[in-house]
């Protein structure tokens, strides 16, 4: 009888730990929302389409709907780079110059058109900043008349101190595979540590994860196979780190939301080298994020949340709790994430509770 009471006792604990739950926040638009930044100290920044960019100031008690961009009407603002309360970068996607970048220092009061795509053919899919005026973008493969794979698009950007922005850092003869696609759900297929990149791709051909050399003399990535799901609309959508050694990679395939086999992988040695899950998420995943106080690993897709306390080897799924008057799909339907925030399509906001991070501890 005691082990029966024993196991009872250790099987509720287990499910309180994996019960995370998403407070629906009122973001005041319907926009299909892709980016999120979390800057900290209450300040937090949303983009999506139909020029949407949305600014919090208050841990997200109100959203404030800012300014569109002037010409961005109709853009897709899939990504988005925030430094404080009034200073931010969004990114569009869109094939040639409907890919552009913009910025702000007056709280999304105005924004000044700083850089447009210049490859007629190219696609944007994910900015991120190592340091303050120098994001690094992240493009489609261009093909450039070559049949068996293109070159693909990554630079960073900077301006010259006269408020004109080019590129200053760029990845000649990174060649990609037939096929090769760079995803732009979540806006994390691209991670950037200090100076190093680190970005992640998908397609018939399998999946791969780029690492830059930091201490080469010029700019050099080493690409290493990961085991995804292949297709054309499979592969790595998003990776994170914990630190510099852990990485944590999810995706599969968006058109097959449901299939969970090979859909998230993890790497101890800097992302030289991947595994499997031992226990996959439960199906499609857009965006992976860990959150450091409570050592868990958390990642977000159309059919759900799942959550990870071991570095990703085991993952399990979370379900709205009603004793804390959740919404029940509270665990679906996400995007992206930047914790304690998460974002999804038709203006979808979360917050993360706290209590349920102080379960998973």
């Amino acid at each position: 009888m005691k082990k029966h009471v024993l196991l009872l006792v250790l099987l509720l604990v287990t499910s309180a730990a994996a019960r995370a739950q998403w407070q629906i926040e009122n973001s005041g638009t319907t926009a299909d929302l892709r980016g999120i930044d979390n800057v900290g100290g209450g300040v937090a920044w949303a983009s999506g389409n139909n020029g949407t960019v949305l600014r919090t100031e208050d841990g997200g008690y109100l959203w404030q709907s800012c300014a569109i961009p002037p010409g961005a009407e109709h853009l897709d603002f899939r990504g988005i780079q925030a430094f404080d309360a009034n200073t931010a970068i969004v990114m569009s996607s869109g094939k040639g110059d409907l890919s552009r970048l913009y910025k702000t220092t007056d709280g999304c009061h105005t924004w000044k058109l700083v850089f447009t795509n210049p490859d007629k053919d190219g696609f944007w899919d994910a900015i991120k900043a190592g340091t303050r005026d120098k994001p690094s973008i992240l493009g489609d493969p261009l093909v450039l008349g070559d049949p068996v794979g293109g070159q693909i698009s990554l630079f960073t950007m900077a301006t010259d101190g006269t408020g004109n922005w080019g590129k200053i850092r760029d990845s000649l003869g990174l060649k990609s595979n037939q096929g090769e696609a760079i995803f732009a759900a979540s806006n994390s297929s691209l991670l950037v540590l200090g100076e190093t990149a680190i970005f992640a791709s998908g397609g018939p051909s399998g999946s791969r994860i780029f690492v830059e050399c930091d201490y080469c003399d010029s700019r050099m990535f080493y690409a290493h196979p990961v085991p995804f799901q292949r297709g054309e609309s499979a592969g790595v959508f998003s990776i994170a780190d914990r630190d510099a050694h852990l990485l944590v990679a999810v995706g599969g395939d968006y058109a097959n939301p449901d299939e969970s086999a090979a859909t998230a992988a993890y790497s101890d040695d800097s992302g030289k080298s991947w595994r499997s899950a031992d226990s996959p998420p439960h199906g499609f995943r857009s965006a992976v994020a860990y959150d450091a106080p409570s050592k868990t690993w958390i990642t977000v897709g159309p059919n759900g949340t799942d959550v990870s306390t071991d570095d990703g080897r085991n993952w399990r799924a979370l379900h709205p709790d009603p004793a804390l008057h959740e919404a029940p799909d509270a665990d679906r339907n996400w995007n992206a994430l930047s914790l304690p925030f998460v974002v999804g399509p038709h203006g979808r906001i979360g917050k993360l509770d706290p209590r349920a991070l102080d379960r998973a501890k």
